[in-house]
């Protein structure tokens, strides 16, 4: 029993303080009403300013040509003559995990920026590139933002001044890759809006790009879906050319010992008809053995060079495009009612913080003084 008496201040007190609780904020209600208000004017301005995007977007599945070698019995002929065909049966392949790494690379950004896009209000089309230096505005909540959070680097750009245009410019006398400072700010700007997403898990490659405006979101992911798949390919078959020019020169090479094995073989009968000593016997026999060898190489040579040649066609990499570029009909930002109600839900938060913190506050402040005339007592 004592125990049960013991328990029933406690729940009181908790009553009293929910009371306590719904009580300040019914008394502070008019502080959260007007928080939220003026919130929800905020995101409601936010909704209606931000810059308009549409996002255009593909999806494709990366196939390798069929790997394995196509010598057959060639390679330990081929090895006879010093040559190791073994290794040659096909180049490697990007793996999709890489391909992020090549979108984001500055030769690819740098072609990227040239793409030609349709514009509204452009008589005829304009690149990338001068889309955002020339064309583009990016609204009144764009210029809000440049001069408040951007201020600050706005401010150091000032002190620094231009020379680092020069200076990254200057490095294209070594033959290295440079870039200028507005090409700093292209790829910037690009790396923001075209995305690639690789899932390792069922073997598709997803890319799409961001633009203001529908055509021109299109128009550049199917440009960068062209690039990725024009520097895939080059690399697949840039190694198959190369074992193709291979093969050319150790073919040329072996034609020519064979062509004079053959010389020697019949400048040798014709010296010898009549001759049947065992000297001349031995170096017929060497001959024959020596031409049969370059002939067997060669031949072989022969066939493996028409071989690698198929090779090069068939080590192309197939894209089967499961979901080709389309003009986005819906504009994917902004998300005017998502916008709306998160700021209106924020502003409910802090009005409810505001009120309770300054309850909070009132009640420490009354303790202050309540001890201060408790010492002056």
């Amino acid at each position: 029993m004592q125990e049960n008496n013991n328990n029933i201040p406690a729940h009181a007190d908790d009553e009293i303080d929910l009371i306590a609780l719904a009580k300040t904020l019914w008394n502070g209600r008019k502080t959260v009403i007007r928080i939220t208000l003026i919130f929800m004017v905020l995101g409601l301005f936010i909704a209606i300013f931000s810059a308009k995007e549409y996002t255009a977007s593909t999806t494709m599945v990366p196939q390798s040509a069929e790997g394995g070698s196509k010598l057959g019995g060639l390679g330990g002929l081929a090895a006879m003559a010093g040559i190791n065909l073994g290794s040659m049966g096909g180049g490697s392949d990007i793996p999709p995990s890489l391909y992020p790494k090549i979108i984001s690379s500055i030769p690819f950004q740098k072609e990227l920026m040239q793409t030609p896009l349709s514009i509204e209000g452009q008589k005829k089309q304009v690149t990338f590139a001068h889309y955002y230096e020339e064309i583009y505005s990016p609204g009144l909540l764009g210029y809000i933002k440049k001069y408040t959070i951007g201020l600050p680097g706005l401010i150091v750009k000032a002190i620094k001044g231009e020379h680092t245009d020069a200076v990254l410019a200057s490095q294209s006398n070594d033959q290295l890759l440079s870039i200028t400072e507005d090409e700093k700010k292209l790829i910037e700007i690009l790396s923001a809006q075209l995305s690639l997403e690789v899932n390792d898990k069922d073997g598709y490659v997803s890319l799409s790009a961001r633009m203001p405006e529908a055509k021109a979101a299109a128009q550049l992911a199917k440009k960068a879906q062209e690039l990725l798949q024009q520097a895939i390919t080059a690399f697949k078959i840039q190694k198959a050319k190369d074992q193709l020019a291979f093969v050319e020169e150790r073919y040329a090479e072996k034609e020519k010992v064979f062509n004079d094995a053959q010389e020697k073989l019949a400048r040798f009968r014709d010296q010898n008809r009549n001759v049947s000593t065992a000297v001349a016997q031995t170096q017929l026999e060497r001959l024959q053995s020596d031409f049969s060898m370059a002939s067997s190489v060669y031949t072989e040579l022969a066939k493996q060079l028409e071989t690698q040649k198929i090779q090069v066609k068939e080590d192309t990499p197939v894209f089967t495009i499961i979901e080709p570029v389309a003009i986005p009909i819906e504009k994917s930002k902004p998300k005017r009612p998502i916008i709306l109600v998160i700021w209106t839900f924020l502003g409910g938060i802090v009005g409810v913080g505001m009120v309770f913190g300054k309850e909070f506050f009132a009640g420490i402040k009354d303790k202050w003084k309540e001890e201060e005339a408790n010492v002056e007592k």
